[in-house]
Protein backbone atom coordinates (compact mmCIF):
# COMPACT_ATOMS: atom_id res chain seq x y z
CA UNK A 1 0.00 0.00 0.00
CA UNK A 2 1.02 4.00 -1.00
CA UNK A 3 1.42 6.03 1.47
CA UNK A 4 -0.24 8.09 0.21
CA UNK A 5 -3.27 5.69 0.23
CA UNK A 6 -2.83 4.37 3.87
CA UNK A 7 -3.28 8.01 4.97
CA UNK A 8 -6.24 8.79 2.96
CA UNK A 9 -7.49 5.26 4.73
CA UNK A 10 -6.85 6.12 8.51
CA UNK A 11 -9.16 7.49 10.35
CA UNK A 12 -7.99 7.64 14.07
CA UNK A 13 -5.08 9.31 16.04
CA UNK A 14 -3.37 5.68 16.34
CA UNK A 15 -3.76 5.20 12.65
CA UNK A 16 -1.62 8.03 12.37
CA UNK A 17 1.19 6.98 14.83
CA UNK A 18 1.22 3.82 13.32
CA UNK A 19 1.58 5.87 9.71
CA UNK A 20 4.54 7.77 11.60
CA UNK A 21 6.17 4.90 13.17
CA UNK A 22 5.12 6.15 16.62
CA UNK A 23 3.08 4.44 19.81
CA UNK A 24 -0.65 6.20 19.67
CA UNK A 25 -0.10 6.85 23.79
CA UNK A 26 3.45 8.39 23.11
CA UNK A 27 1.89 11.13 20.00
CA UNK A 28 -1.13 12.06 21.76
CA UNK A 29 1.17 12.51 25.10
CA UNK A 30 2.90 15.21 23.18
CA UNK A 31 -0.32 16.71 21.62
CA UNK A 32 -2.54 16.79 24.37
CA UNK A 33 -0.50 16.46 27.71
CA UNK A 34 2.56 18.20 27.55
CA UNK A 35 2.20 21.75 27.95
CA UNK A 36 2.94 24.29 25.07
CA UNK A 37 6.10 25.71 26.93
CA UNK A 38 7.53 22.47 26.82
CA UNK A 39 7.24 21.33 23.03
CA UNK A 40 9.32 24.81 21.82
CA UNK A 41 12.31 26.26 22.29
CA UNK A 42 11.89 29.95 21.38
CA UNK A 43 14.90 32.33 19.98
CA UNK A 44 15.88 34.64 17.46
CA UNK A 45 18.77 35.00 15.16
CA UNK A 46 20.48 37.74 13.47
CA UNK A 47 19.07 37.85 9.38
CA UNK A 48 21.64 38.82 6.74
CA UNK A 49 20.25 42.29 5.77
CA UNK A 50 19.36 43.12 9.38
CA UNK A 51 16.32 42.67 11.98
CA UNK A 52 16.22 39.32 13.66
CA UNK A 53 14.06 35.92 12.82
CA UNK A 54 11.66 34.30 15.21
CA UNK A 55 12.27 30.55 15.49
CA UNK A 56 10.19 28.53 17.11
CA UNK A 57 12.03 25.01 17.51
CA UNK A 58 10.74 21.65 18.57
CA UNK A 59 12.17 20.08 21.44
CA UNK A 60 13.46 16.18 20.94
CA UNK A 61 10.09 14.15 20.92
CA UNK A 62 8.07 16.35 19.29
CA UNK A 63 10.64 17.16 16.43
CA UNK A 64 10.69 13.41 15.80
CA UNK A 65 7.18 13.20 15.15
CA UNK A 66 7.85 15.91 12.94
CA UNK A 67 10.26 15.07 10.92
CA UNK A 68 8.16 11.70 10.01
CA UNK A 69 5.44 13.62 9.45
CA UNK A 70 7.50 15.65 6.79
CA UNK A 71 8.82 12.18 5.21
CA UNK A 72 5.55 11.11 5.20
CA UNK A 73 4.20 14.15 3.64
CA UNK A 74 7.21 14.26 0.97
CA UNK A 75 6.62 10.81 0.18
CA UNK A 76 3.42 11.84 -0.48
CA UNK A 77 3.89 14.44 -2.89
CA UNK A 78 5.75 12.51 -4.85
CA UNK A 79 3.21 9.96 -5.34
CA UNK A 80 0.88 12.88 -6.57
CA UNK A 81 3.46 14.29 -9.18
CA UNK A 82 4.06 10.59 -10.49
CA UNK A 83 0.20 10.10 -11.26
CA UNK A 84 0.14 13.11 -12.42
CA UNK A 85 2.81 12.26 -15.23
CA UNK A 86 5.35 14.73 -13.63
CA UNK A 87 8.96 13.97 -13.16
CA UNK A 88 11.63 16.19 -11.26
CA UNK A 89 12.93 17.22 -14.99
CA UNK A 90 9.60 18.63 -16.10
CA UNK A 91 9.21 22.31 -16.19
CA UNK A 92 5.66 22.84 -15.62
CA UNK A 93 4.47 22.81 -12.31
CA UNK A 94 6.94 20.71 -10.46
CA UNK A 95 9.92 23.51 -11.13
CA UNK A 96 7.91 26.11 -9.62
CA UNK A 97 8.66 24.89 -6.27
CA UNK A 98 12.15 25.37 -5.66
CA UNK A 99 12.50 25.83 -1.68
CA UNK A 100 11.86 22.63 0.82
CA UNK A 101 11.89 20.07 -2.09
CA UNK A 102 13.60 17.19 -2.78
CA UNK A 103 16.26 17.77 -5.03
CA UNK A 104 16.13 21.44 -5.23
CA UNK A 105 18.01 23.66 -3.99
CA UNK A 106 18.47 27.54 -4.22
CA UNK A 107 21.29 26.64 -7.02
CA UNK A 108 18.36 24.74 -8.86
CA UNK A 109 16.41 27.96 -8.21
CA UNK A 110 18.65 30.44 -9.12
CA UNK A 111 19.39 28.36 -12.64
CA UNK A 112 15.80 29.06 -14.08
CA UNK A 113 16.79 32.67 -14.04
CA UNK A 114 20.27 32.78 -15.76
CA UNK A 115 21.25 35.23 -18.25
CA UNK A 116 17.72 37.51 -18.37
CA UNK A 117 17.52 40.61 -19.15
CA UNK A 118 15.06 41.59 -16.05
CA UNK A 119 14.86 39.89 -12.65
CA UNK A 120 12.38 40.72 -10.45
CA UNK A 121 12.24 39.86 -6.46
CA UNK A 122 9.54 40.03 -4.08
CA UNK A 123 8.53 38.61 -1.04
CA UNK A 124 5.63 37.24 1.15
CA UNK A 125 5.02 38.66 4.22
CA UNK A 126 5.23 36.56 7.56
CA UNK A 127 4.76 33.64 4.93
CA UNK A 128 4.67 30.74 7.66
CA UNK A 129 2.93 33.04 10.19
CA UNK A 130 -0.33 33.19 7.30
CA UNK A 131 -0.77 29.59 7.67
CA UNK A 132 -3.10 29.04 10.47
CA UNK A 133 -4.62 25.86 12.00
CA UNK A 134 -7.76 26.04 10.49
CA UNK A 135 -5.78 26.80 6.52
CA UNK A 136 -3.88 23.51 7.40
CA UNK A 137 -6.92 21.21 8.76
CA UNK A 138 -9.04 22.78 5.93
CA UNK A 139 -6.41 22.11 2.61
CA UNK A 140 -6.04 17.97 4.45
CA UNK A 141 -9.85 17.98 4.32
CA UNK A 142 -10.74 19.53 1.20
CA UNK A 143 -7.66 19.05 -1.36
CA UNK A 144 -8.77 16.23 -4.08
CA UNK A 145 -5.45 14.56 -3.80
CA UNK A 146 -5.91 13.72 -0.11
CA UNK A 147 -9.60 14.52 1.08
CA UNK A 148 -8.72 12.81 4.59
CA UNK A 149 -10.95 12.13 7.34
CA UNK A 150 -12.17 14.62 9.49
CA UNK A 151 -10.50 13.51 13.20
CA UNK A 152 -6.57 12.89 11.08
CA UNK A 153 -6.63 15.85 9.02
CA UNK A 154 -7.29 17.56 12.98
CA UNK A 155 -4.24 15.41 13.86
CA UNK A 156 -2.37 16.35 11.17
CA UNK A 157 -2.35 20.10 11.99
CA UNK A 158 -2.22 19.69 15.93
CA UNK A 159 1.32 18.27 14.97
CA UNK A 160 2.26 21.12 12.83
CA UNK A 161 1.26 24.03 14.18
CA UNK A 162 2.06 26.27 17.11
CA UNK A 163 0.23 29.07 18.59
CA UNK A 164 -2.55 29.00 15.96
CA UNK A 165 0.57 28.69 12.96
CA UNK A 166 3.47 27.06 10.97
CA UNK A 167 6.51 27.45 13.26
CA UNK A 168 9.18 28.95 11.72
CA UNK A 169 11.98 25.71 12.98
CA UNK A 170 9.70 22.78 12.50
CA UNK A 171 10.56 20.03 10.26
CA UNK A 172 7.26 19.86 8.58
CA UNK A 173 6.01 23.56 8.40
CA UNK A 174 8.45 23.72 4.69
CA UNK A 175 6.83 20.77 3.05
CA UNK A 176 3.09 22.05 4.78
CA UNK A 177 3.53 25.36 2.92
CA UNK A 178 4.30 23.91 0.00
CA UNK A 179 1.71 22.15 -0.19
CA UNK A 180 -1.16 24.72 0.89
CA UNK A 181 0.99 27.21 -1.60
CA UNK A 182 0.86 24.72 -4.80
CA UNK A 183 -2.99 26.49 -5.83
CA UNK A 184 -0.52 30.03 -5.87
CA UNK A 185 2.31 28.93 -7.73
CA UNK A 186 -0.54 27.35 -10.29
CA UNK A 187 -1.88 30.96 -10.65
CA UNK A 188 1.36 32.39 -10.34
CA UNK A 189 3.09 30.11 -13.43
CA UNK A 190 -0.03 30.70 -15.81
CA UNK A 191 0.64 34.70 -15.16
CA UNK A 192 4.11 34.74 -15.57
CA UNK A 193 3.47 32.42 -18.90
CA UNK A 194 1.03 34.70 -20.58
CA UNK A 195 3.96 37.78 -20.26
CA UNK A 196 6.51 35.86 -21.28
CA UNK A 197 8.51 35.16 -17.86
CA UNK A 198 9.83 32.42 -15.75
CA UNK A 199 8.64 32.24 -12.65
CA UNK A 200 9.77 30.20 -9.26
CA UNK A 201 9.18 29.98 -5.30
CA UNK A 202 11.40 29.50 -2.94
CA UNK A 203 9.84 29.49 0.56
CA UNK A 204 8.50 33.00 0.41
CA UNK A 205 10.54 34.44 -1.79
CA UNK A 206 8.68 34.66 -5.77
CA UNK A 207 11.26 35.36 -8.53
CA UNK A 208 10.36 36.92 -12.11
CA UNK A 209 12.65 37.15 -15.03
CA UNK A 210 12.51 37.37 -18.88
CA UNK A 211 14.31 38.65 -22.05
CA UNK A 212 11.39 40.86 -22.65
CA UNK A 213 12.49 44.59 -23.37
CA UNK A 214 9.62 45.91 -21.53
CA UNK A 215 8.80 44.29 -18.48
CA UNK A 216 5.21 43.18 -17.92
CA UNK A 217 3.62 45.56 -15.96
CA UNK A 218 0.97 42.89 -14.55
CA UNK A 219 3.81 41.87 -13.04
CA UNK A 220 5.54 44.48 -11.83
CA UNK A 221 5.70 48.11 -12.49
CA UNK A 222 8.29 51.73 -11.96
CA UNK A 223 6.55 53.82 -9.65
CA UNK A 224 7.20 56.84 -11.76
CA UNK A 225 8.05 57.19 -15.23
CA UNK A 226 11.91 57.63 -14.91
CA UNK A 227 11.83 55.81 -11.62
CA UNK A 228 14.22 53.00 -10.81
CA UNK A 229 12.04 52.09 -8.02
CA UNK A 230 9.27 49.41 -9.06
CA UNK A 231 6.02 47.64 -6.89
CA UNK A 232 4.10 44.64 -7.73
CA UNK A 233 2.11 44.30 -10.83
CA UNK A 234 -1.99 44.97 -10.31
CA UNK A 235 -2.41 40.74 -10.98
CA UNK A 236 0.36 39.59 -8.98
CA UNK A 237 -0.88 41.40 -5.97
CA UNK A 238 -4.33 40.57 -7.14
CA UNK A 239 -3.48 36.91 -7.11
CA UNK A 240 -1.48 36.93 -3.84
CA UNK A 241 -4.26 38.66 -1.44
CA UNK A 242 -6.51 36.08 -3.07
CA UNK A 243 -4.50 33.50 -1.73
CA UNK A 244 -4.68 34.70 1.63
CA UNK A 245 -0.88 36.44 1.14
CA UNK A 246 0.37 39.76 1.24
CA UNK A 247 3.84 41.14 -0.48
CA UNK A 248 6.52 42.74 1.50
CA UNK A 249 6.99 46.38 -0.09
CA UNK A 250 10.41 46.74 1.41
CA UNK A 251 11.20 43.53 -0.52
CA UNK A 252 10.88 44.72 -3.93
CA UNK A 253 13.17 44.87 -6.14
CA UNK A 254 14.01 44.84 -10.22
CA UNK A 255 17.65 43.75 -11.11
CA UNK A 256 18.90 44.70 -14.75
CA UNK A 257 21.10 42.56 -16.91
CA UNK A 258 24.05 45.12 -17.08
CA UNK A 259 24.13 45.22 -12.86
CA UNK A 260 24.27 42.32 -10.70
CA UNK A 261 21.20 40.08 -10.81
CA UNK A 262 20.79 37.77 -7.98
CA UNK A 263 17.99 35.24 -6.88
CA UNK A 264 17.89 33.25 -3.59
CA UNK A 265 21.51 35.39 -3.03
CA UNK A 266 23.31 33.65 -5.59
CA UNK A 267 24.63 35.77 -8.46
CA UNK A 268 22.61 34.65 -12.25
CA UNK A 269 24.25 37.23 -14.93
CA UNK A 270 25.79 33.92 -16.74
CA UNK A 271 26.37 31.26 -14.10
CA UNK A 272 25.04 30.49 -10.76
CA UNK A 273 27.83 32.20 -8.64
CA UNK A 274 28.68 33.23 -5.05
CA UNK A 275 29.03 37.01 -4.64
CA UNK A 276 32.40 38.12 -4.81
CA UNK A 277 32.11 39.72 -1.60
CA UNK A 278 31.14 36.65 0.33
CA UNK A 279 33.86 34.92 -1.37
CA UNK A 280 35.89 37.86 -0.23
CA UNK A 281 34.74 37.81 3.17
CA UNK A 282 35.42 34.24 3.85
CA UNK A 283 38.85 34.20 2.61
CA UNK A 284 39.71 37.19 4.74
CA UNK A 285 38.22 34.87 7.96
CA UNK A 286 39.75 31.45 6.77
CA UNK A 287 43.43 33.77 6.49
CA UNK A 288 42.74 34.69 10.05
CA UNK A 289 42.14 31.62 11.51
CA UNK A 290 45.13 30.38 9.89
CA UNK A 291 47.46 33.11 11.40
CA UNK A 292 45.98 33.74 14.83
CA UNK A 293 43.81 30.66 15.54
CA UNK A 294 40.79 32.87 15.51
CA UNK A 295 38.66 35.14 13.83
CA UNK A 296 35.63 37.63 13.96
CA UNK A 297 32.19 36.81 12.89
CA UNK A 298 29.70 40.25 11.91
CA UNK A 299 26.57 40.33 12.47
CA UNK A 300 23.89 43.37 11.00
CA UNK A 301 21.25 43.84 13.86
CA UNK A 302 18.43 46.70 12.89
CA UNK A 303 17.13 48.32 15.62
CA UNK A 304 13.38 49.59 16.00
CA UNK A 305 14.34 52.91 14.06
CA UNK A 306 15.81 50.82 11.39
CA UNK A 307 19.42 52.23 11.96
CA UNK A 308 21.66 49.13 11.35
CA UNK A 309 24.91 48.52 13.17
CA UNK A 310 27.63 45.58 12.78
CA UNK A 311 28.25 43.57 16.02
CA UNK A 312 31.66 41.19 15.99
CA UNK A 313 31.54 38.26 18.03
CA UNK A 314 34.04 35.91 18.01
CA UNK A 315 33.48 33.34 15.08
CA UNK A 316 33.25 28.90 15.13
CA UNK A 317 35.11 26.68 12.69
CA UNK A 318 31.53 25.00 11.94
CA UNK A 319 30.53 28.21 10.62
CA UNK A 320 33.38 28.66 8.65
CA UNK A 321 33.03 25.11 7.56
CA UNK A 322 29.51 26.20 6.48
CA UNK A 323 30.33 28.78 4.58
CA UNK A 324 33.01 27.37 2.55
CA UNK A 325 31.44 24.17 2.09
CA UNK A 326 28.37 26.48 0.57
CA UNK A 327 30.98 27.85 -2.07
CA UNK A 328 32.10 24.40 -2.42
CA UNK A 329 28.41 23.02 -3.58
CA UNK A 330 27.28 26.47 -5.68
CA UNK A 331 30.87 25.97 -7.64
CA UNK A 332 30.51 21.98 -7.84
CA UNK A 333 26.75 22.42 -8.80
CA UNK A 334 27.86 25.19 -11.81
CA UNK A 335 30.41 22.72 -13.04
CA UNK A 336 27.89 19.76 -13.10
CA UNK A 337 25.27 21.57 -14.84
CA UNK A 338 28.12 22.60 -17.75
CA UNK A 339 30.34 20.10 -18.05
CA UNK A 340 29.02 18.92 -21.29
CA UNK A 341 28.71 22.35 -23.00
CA UNK A 342 31.94 24.19 -21.57
CA UNK A 343 35.84 23.50 -21.03
CA UNK A 344 36.40 21.16 -17.70
CA UNK A 345 36.52 23.67 -15.12
CA UNK A 346 40.02 23.53 -13.76
CA UNK A 347 40.89 20.70 -10.53
CA UNK A 348 42.82 22.18 -7.43
CA UNK A 349 41.03 25.73 -8.31
CA UNK A 350 42.24 28.93 -5.54
CA UNK A 351 38.77 28.23 -3.47
CA UNK A 352 39.36 24.25 -3.42
CA UNK A 353 42.74 24.70 -2.36
CA UNK A 354 41.61 27.43 0.51
CA UNK A 355 38.50 25.21 1.35
CA UNK A 356 41.31 21.95 1.68
CA UNK A 357 43.98 24.04 3.83
CA UNK A 358 40.68 25.10 5.93
CA UNK A 359 39.92 21.19 6.08
CA UNK A 360 43.62 20.22 7.11
CA UNK A 361 43.43 23.23 9.55
CA UNK A 362 39.82 22.14 11.38
CA UNK A 363 39.81 18.84 11.19
CA UNK A 364 43.78 17.59 11.89
CA UNK A 365 46.10 20.50 12.93
CA UNK A 366 44.14 21.81 15.05
CA UNK A 367 41.95 18.73 16.04
CA UNK A 368 41.11 18.26 19.96
CA UNK A 369 41.65 14.39 19.43
CA UNK A 370 44.14 12.31 17.97
CA UNK A 371 43.17 11.41 14.28
CA UNK A 372 43.05 8.07 12.96
CA UNK A 373 43.22 7.75 9.21
CA UNK A 374 42.58 4.41 7.51
CA UNK A 375 43.48 2.84 3.67
CA UNK A 376 39.74 1.72 3.41
CA UNK A 377 36.96 2.35 4.70
CA UNK A 378 36.33 -1.37 5.67
CA UNK A 379 39.41 -0.77 7.92
CA UNK A 380 37.41 1.80 9.93
CA UNK A 381 34.63 -0.84 11.36
CA UNK A 382 38.12 -3.39 11.84
CA UNK A 383 39.61 -0.72 14.21
CA UNK A 384 36.41 0.87 15.52
CA UNK A 385 35.37 -2.79 17.28
CA UNK A 386 38.90 -3.41 17.86
CA UNK A 387 39.31 -0.85 20.50
CA UNK A 388 35.86 -0.90 21.83
CA UNK A 389 36.52 -4.81 22.61
CA UNK A 390 39.93 -4.14 24.01
CA UNK A 391 38.65 -0.96 25.83
CA UNK A 392 39.66 -1.90 29.43
CA UNK A 393 43.71 -2.35 27.61
CA UNK A 394 43.76 1.16 26.09
CA UNK A 395 42.77 3.52 28.04
CA UNK A 396 44.09 6.29 25.70
CA UNK A 397 41.89 5.02 22.85
CA UNK A 398 38.35 4.82 24.61
CA UNK A 399 36.63 4.46 28.34
CA UNK A 400 33.66 3.60 29.41
CA UNK A 401 31.31 5.73 31.79
CA UNK A 402 28.95 4.63 34.68
CA UNK A 403 26.44 2.97 32.64
CA UNK A 404 29.30 1.03 30.58
CA UNK A 405 28.55 3.35 27.23
CA UNK A 406 31.94 2.98 25.70
CA UNK A 407 32.96 6.18 24.21
CA UNK A 408 36.00 6.33 22.04
CA UNK A 409 38.96 9.12 22.99
CA UNK A 410 40.45 8.84 18.89
CA UNK A 411 38.35 10.34 16.04
CA UNK A 412 38.04 7.95 12.98
CA UNK A 413 38.23 9.94 10.07
CA UNK A 414 35.57 8.76 7.20
CA UNK A 415 36.01 10.31 4.22
CA UNK A 416 34.90 7.83 1.81
CA UNK A 417 31.97 9.25 -0.51
CA UNK A 418 31.91 12.44 0.94
CA UNK A 419 32.54 15.95 -0.34
CA UNK A 420 35.46 16.33 1.72
CA UNK A 421 36.90 13.11 0.69
CA UNK A 422 36.83 15.24 -2.88
CA UNK A 423 38.09 18.67 -2.06
CA UNK A 424 40.83 16.29 0.41
CA UNK A 425 41.79 14.32 -2.73
CA UNK A 426 41.42 11.38 -0.58
CA UNK A 427 39.60 8.53 -2.06
CA UNK A 428 40.72 5.27 -0.03
CA UNK A 429 44.06 3.88 -0.98
CA UNK A 430 47.36 4.36 -1.25
CA UNK A 431 47.15 6.72 -3.49
CA UNK A 432 45.44 8.84 -1.90
CA UNK A 433 46.78 8.47 1.36
CA UNK A 434 50.25 9.28 -0.22
CA UNK A 435 48.65 12.33 -1.91
CA UNK A 436 47.05 13.77 1.92
CA UNK A 437 50.75 13.34 3.47
CA UNK A 438 51.77 15.11 0.58
CA UNK A 439 49.22 18.08 0.67
CA UNK A 440 48.99 17.95 4.50
CA UNK A 441 52.88 18.32 4.55
CA UNK A 442 53.03 21.60 2.46
CA UNK A 443 50.32 23.50 3.65
CA UNK A 444 51.23 22.62 7.42
CA UNK A 445 55.21 24.19 6.72
CA UNK A 446 53.66 26.75 4.66
CA UNK A 447 50.07 28.30 5.34
CA UNK A 448 49.60 27.84 9.37
CA UNK A 449 50.99 30.42 11.71
CA UNK A 450 48.65 29.84 14.21
CA UNK A 451 49.68 27.49 17.17
CA UNK A 452 48.56 23.84 16.59
CA UNK A 453 49.82 19.93 16.09
CA UNK A 454 48.72 19.22 19.38
CA UNK A 455 47.16 16.08 18.80
CA UNK A 456 48.62 13.35 16.53
CA UNK A 457 47.28 12.36 13.01
CA UNK A 458 48.34 8.82 12.35
CA UNK A 459 47.46 6.94 9.20
CA UNK A 460 47.23 3.65 9.05
CA UNK A 461 48.86 1.13 6.21
CA UNK A 462 48.34 -1.86 4.91
CA UNK A 463 52.45 -2.94 5.21
CA UNK A 464 52.50 -4.73 1.73
CA UNK A 465 54.20 -3.64 -1.88
CA UNK A 466 51.85 -0.65 -1.47
CA UNK A 467 53.39 0.89 1.56
CA UNK A 468 56.53 1.67 -0.51
CA UNK A 469 54.76 4.84 -1.94
CA UNK A 470 53.86 6.17 1.20
CA UNK A 471 57.64 5.19 2.52
CA UNK A 472 59.26 7.32 -0.32
CA UNK A 473 56.94 9.96 0.34
CA UNK A 474 57.69 10.09 4.31
CA UNK A 475 61.24 10.10 3.37
CA UNK A 476 60.90 13.24 0.48
CA UNK A 477 59.52 15.31 3.23
CA UNK A 478 61.19 14.71 6.54
CA UNK A 479 64.78 14.04 4.98
CA UNK A 480 65.69 10.61 6.57
CA UNK A 481 66.17 7.42 5.42
CA UNK A 482 63.37 5.27 3.20
CA UNK A 483 61.06 3.70 6.39
CA UNK A 484 62.25 -0.37 5.75
CA UNK A 485 58.40 -1.14 7.06
CA UNK A 486 59.94 -2.88 10.23
CA UNK A 487 58.93 0.60 12.60
CA UNK A 488 56.82 0.84 14.90
CA UNK A 489 55.90 3.93 13.47
CA UNK A 490 57.08 6.48 11.42
CA UNK A 491 56.91 9.99 12.60
CA UNK A 492 56.47 12.36 8.88
CA UNK A 493 55.83 15.79 10.08
CA UNK A 494 54.90 18.37 12.78
CA UNK A 495 51.84 16.22 14.27
CA UNK A 496 51.68 14.00 11.16
CA UNK A 497 52.96 10.05 11.70
CA UNK A 498 52.24 6.95 9.95
CA UNK A 499 51.82 3.23 11.53
CA UNK A 500 52.10 -0.08 9.01
CA UNK A 501 50.28 -3.26 10.26
CA UNK A 502 53.37 -5.35 11.78
CA UNK A 503 54.95 -7.99 9.50
CA UNK A 504 54.31 -11.52 9.78
CA UNK A 505 56.83 -13.97 10.57
CA UNK A 506 59.74 -14.03 8.73
CA UNK A 507 59.10 -10.26 7.68
CA UNK A 508 56.56 -11.10 4.85
CA UNK A 509 54.21 -8.51 3.77
CA UNK A 510 51.11 -8.08 5.73
CA UNK A 511 47.38 -6.05 5.63
CA UNK A 512 45.02 -5.47 8.62
CA UNK A 513 42.67 -8.53 7.71
CA UNK A 514 45.74 -10.48 8.71
CA UNK A 515 44.89 -8.93 12.79
CA UNK A 516 41.38 -11.20 12.69
CA UNK A 517 41.78 -14.69 13.92
CA UNK A 518 41.48 -17.70 11.99
CA UNK A 519 38.03 -18.67 13.05
CA UNK A 520 36.32 -15.11 11.71
CA UNK A 521 38.33 -15.27 8.77
CA UNK A 522 36.63 -18.38 7.86
CA UNK A 523 33.09 -17.54 8.71
CA UNK A 524 31.47 -18.49 5.80
CA UNK A 525 28.59 -15.87 4.52
CA UNK A 526 25.59 -17.06 1.99
CA UNK A 527 27.35 -19.97 1.68
CA UNK A 528 30.63 -18.13 0.98
CA UNK A 529 33.90 -17.82 2.69
CA UNK A 530 35.92 -14.16 2.33
CA UNK A 531 38.64 -13.47 0.27
CA UNK A 532 40.46 -10.03 1.50
CA UNK A 533 42.16 -9.04 -1.66
CA UNK A 534 38.83 -8.99 -3.19
CA UNK A 535 36.78 -5.23 -2.61
CA UNK A 536 33.74 -7.15 -4.42
CA UNK A 537 31.79 -10.14 -3.91
CA UNK A 538 32.47 -12.99 -6.24
CA UNK A 539 31.06 -16.05 -7.45
CA UNK A 540 32.88 -17.99 -5.07
CA UNK A 541 33.62 -15.28 -2.58
CA UNK A 542 32.62 -12.25 -0.06
CA UNK A 543 34.59 -9.08 -0.47
CA UNK A 544 35.75 -6.77 2.37
CA UNK A 545 32.29 -4.98 2.59
CA UNK A 546 30.25 -7.93 2.88
CA UNK A 547 32.70 -9.09 5.38
CA UNK A 548 33.11 -6.14 7.08
CA UNK A 549 29.58 -5.27 7.92
CA UNK A 550 28.10 -9.05 7.93
CA UNK A 551 31.03 -10.75 10.06
CA UNK A 552 32.65 -8.15 11.99
CA UNK A 553 30.26 -5.48 13.15
CA UNK A 554 27.28 -8.25 13.33
CA UNK A 555 29.13 -10.77 15.89
CA UNK A 556 31.67 -8.20 17.25
CA UNK A 557 30.60 -8.81 20.81
CA UNK A 558 32.21 -12.37 20.06
CA UNK A 559 35.32 -11.90 17.90
CA UNK A 560 38.37 -11.77 19.35
CA UNK A 561 40.27 -8.68 18.19
CA UNK A 562 43.65 -9.62 20.01
CA UNK A 563 45.13 -10.03 17.00
CA UNK A 564 44.86 -6.13 17.23
CA UNK A 565 47.08 -5.58 20.19
CA UNK A 566 50.28 -4.96 18.40
CA UNK A 567 48.70 -1.81 16.09
CA UNK A 568 46.59 -0.52 18.77
CA UNK A 569 49.74 -0.60 21.10
CA UNK A 570 51.69 1.05 18.63
CA UNK A 571 48.88 4.04 17.60
CA UNK A 572 49.04 4.20 21.48
CA UNK A 573 52.93 4.78 21.28
CA UNK A 574 52.40 7.35 18.81
CA UNK A 575 49.86 9.07 21.16
CA UNK A 576 52.32 8.98 24.24
CA UNK A 577 55.61 9.65 21.49
CA UNK A 578 53.22 13.11 20.22
CA UNK A 579 52.21 14.22 23.64
CA UNK A 580 56.37 14.29 25.04
CA UNK A 581 57.44 16.30 21.41
CA UNK A 582 54.44 19.01 21.86
CA UNK A 583 55.10 19.31 25.43
CA UNK A 584 58.79 20.40 24.92
CA UNK A 585 58.14 22.58 22.28
CA UNK A 586 55.54 24.43 24.20
CA UNK A 587 58.40 24.90 26.51
CA UNK A 588 60.70 25.70 24.56
CA UNK A 589 58.85 28.78 23.42
CA UNK A 590 57.37 29.74 26.17
CA UNK A 591 58.94 33.41 27.72
CA UNK A 592 61.68 33.84 29.80
CA UNK A 593 60.51 35.27 33.40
Amino acid sequence: MSQLTALKAATTLSDVADLLGFKPSLLSYNLYIKSPATKYNTFTIPKSHGGTRTICAPLKALKLIQKELSDLLQDCLQEIEKANGKSDDDLHPDRITQGFKRNRTIMTNATEHRNREYVFNVDITDFFGSINFGRVRGFFLKDKSFSLHAKVATVLAQIACYENKLPQGSPCSPVISNLITHILDIHLVQLASSEGCTYTRYADDLTFSTNKRIFPSSIAKRINVGSDKWTPGKELARIIKKNGFALNAVKTRMQYRDSRQEVTGLVVNRKVNVSKEYRDTVRAMVHRLFTTGAYTFEYKVKDPKGVITITKVPGTTDELRGMLAFVDQVEHYDREIHKKSIPAHPINNGRERLYRRFLFFDTFYDSKLPVIICEGKTDNVYIVHAIRSLVTHYSKLAEKDKSSAIKLKVRIFKYFEKSTGRILGMHGGVSGLENFIKQYSSDVLRKFKAAGGAQPIIVLIDNDSGANQIYAATAKINGNSKPTGTEPFIHVISNLYVVPTPLKPGGAASMIEDMFDTATLTTVVDGKLFDPTEKKDKSTHVGKAVFAHKVVRKNAEKIDFSGFKPILTNVVAVIEEHMKKHSASLVSIAPSK
